[in-house]
């Protein structure tokens, strides 16, 4: 069974689209509202999505003892979306209605989709709030920013419910929150280098496992910055998007990032060469037979520059390779060659000799480690082989320095 917790914010019709997802995939939900929730959605709207009455108080059903028994029986509850005043509710342990008493009493995983207004947000005491749920345990999403009530716009939007259910699914996987208080970089998609207004340099990466990557870490506790190169993908919950076009643009976004991070993930695709010069117009045909003749300058080595600037062994560093075999190697021939040239912790190595990674949602690979190791992830959805990924990058990682 999931409970379902609604608190009282304008976004509260979104979370009707996140009981859909669940009921659609055969999951139980029991919706627990807020008095305050009602006032934007009423209990006819999730009694009938739900199949189940709707109650905000402990008094409703007392025989039955609801505010113990929705705690105890959740494999799940996620309050979406999580007011500020919810939430330090939670991180207080106060208990004055059906939701807040469900949390003190549920053994299970609990994730917070937090939407508010900027002010609130950013203000010291929610941000202290977040902190206290996150050091316990709890998964807080980074709400989005948008378009928030009225003409505000900036963080504090409740993530689409297609992103936060995603999170919720591999949190029911129970992976664990083994980068609670990490902060990860990564980077997804593949840059574009101008030779005119019109047309680019650039390469087939949809940004799928860049993505796939963000989602994962999230949901195992991390605060996770996303460098998007062209991505045209939804933004997955939680996660701080900085989007950008070439890659010297990428380079300065990730290596900005990383001066902070635990760990960086470099899954976007850089393009190798950029042209020397950027035309200013639209370069013509001649019409007389003769063809523009184009002079590629190298771009910046991103994943050599990190493992330069590094101080001792943080953060952990994964870089990607894209290989075919040929008559000088195999595919982990040149990888291998390719970790000990760059320098980094792990490569993630593709075999793209036969259409199978670009633009796919499944995916396989071997990921190397300098140590030696090599861990081969058969073919299976993305979101798998992100994993595998942060799995090895874990035990790569220093230990965290001790609370405060």
């Amino acid at each position: 069974m999931i409970v379902l917790g609604v608190a009282g914010g304008i976004a509260a019709y979104k979370a009707a689209l996140l009981l859909r997802l669940f009921t659609e995939e055969g999951h139980d939900v029991r919706v627990v509202p807020t008095e305050a929730a009602l006032e934007f959605v009423g209990a006819p709207t999730w009694e009938a999505l739900s199949g189940h009455p709707v109650a905000t108080g402990v008094f409703h059903d007392v025989p039955r003892v609801p505010h113990v028994r929705l705690g105890q029986e959740a494999e799940l509850v996620v309050v979406a979306p999580a007011t500020a005043n919810t939430l330090a509710k939670a991180a207080h342990g106060l208990a004055d209605d059906l939701l807040t008493n469900t949390l003190l009493t549920t053994r299970g995983p609990v994730v917070f989709a937090p939407a508010m207004h900027t002010e609130m947000w950013e203000n010291a005491a929610t941000q202290a709030n977040v902190a206290t749920l996150r050091s316990r345990g709890h998964v807080v999403i980074e709400p989005a920013t948008g378009r928030l009530t009225g003409k505000d716009t900036g963080a504090g939007r409740l993530p689409e419910p297609e992103a936060i259910h995603a999170v919720c699914t591999q949190v029911l996987q129970g992976r664990g929150l083994d980068l609670q208080g990490r902060h990860v970089v990564v980077s997804a998609g593949g840059t574009r280098e101008f030779l005119d207004p019109v047309r680019y340099l650039g390469n087939r990466s949809s940004g799928l496992q860049g993505y796939a990557l963000a989602q994962a870490a999230v949901a195992r506790g991390a605060t996770v910055t996303l460098v998007a190169a062209n991505v045209s993908l939804p933004d997955p919950a939680g996660a701080t998007i900085v989007r950008v076009t070439s890659t010297e643009e990428l380079r300065q976004a990730v290596v900005e990032a990383a001066a902070e991070a635990d760990a960086v993930v470099m899954a976007a695709a850089p393009a190798d060469f950029r042209p020397d010069t950027l035309v200013g117009s639209k370069i013509k045909k001649s019409h007389d037979g003769t063809t523009p003749v184009i002079t590629l300058v190298e771009n910046p080595d991103i994943l050599a520059e990190l493992v330069r600037s590094r101080t001792g062994k943080a953060p952990v560093i994964v870089g990607f390779a894209a290989e075919t075999g040929d008559e000088n190697g195999t595919v982990l021939d040149h990888a291998r060659a390719k970790l000990e040239r760059k320098g980094c912790d792990l490569l993630v190595v593709n075999d793209v000799s036969n259409e199978q990674v670009f633009g796919r949602t499944d995916n396989e690979a071997v990921i190397l480690g300098a140590d030696g190791s090599a861990r081969p992830v058969a073919r299976g959805p993305k979101i798998d082989l992100a994993h595998a990924i942060w799995d090895e990058a874990v035990q790569r990682l220093e230990r965290p320095s001790p609370l405060p």
